[in-house]
């Protein structure tokens, strides 16, 4: 996925949305502040996500971190090789590193999430 192409939550997570479904994942960003992704604890399919609210668990050799949901929605699918092989997120964070598929339950939401270009300019603020 093009980052251009997704929506940006203040979190350093990203969402894809095609149709009323949504990827999500975090951004180049988040896995580079990270450091080594050892381990990740993805949402079993069916489960309920709040936008704002920590869905996902990721721990690095640095830390264990909290990912937010940049929506609403319903799991459809968990990312197995991310489980399976989490510095998949460090070297693929917009394509492979892909966390969960959710049905979208608001659309919505999606406007107070920022664009590409709002991002970068978020990023360039922080230093």
């Amino acid at each position: 996925m093009n980052p251009i192409d997704l929506k940006f939550h203040k979190e350093h997570d990203w969402v894809y949305v095609d149709g009323d479904v949504g990827v999500f994942g975090i951004t180049d960003y988040a896995q580079k502040s990270l450091g080594d992704i050892v381990y990740v604890e993805l949402p079993e399919e069916g489960a309920e996500l709040r936008a704002d609210e920590p869905y996902a668990e990721i721990e690095s050799v640095k830390a264990v971190s909290d990912v937010f949901a940049p929506a609403s929605g319903v799991v459809v699918e968990a990312n197995q090789r991310a489980v399976e092989a989490p510095e998949v997120l460090n070297s693929s964070p917009y394509e492979d590193g892909w966390l969960v598929k959710v049905r979208l339950s608001d659309l919505g939401e999606l406007d107070g999430l920022m664009s590409y270009e709002q991002y970068e300019e978020m990023l360039a603020e922080l230093g």
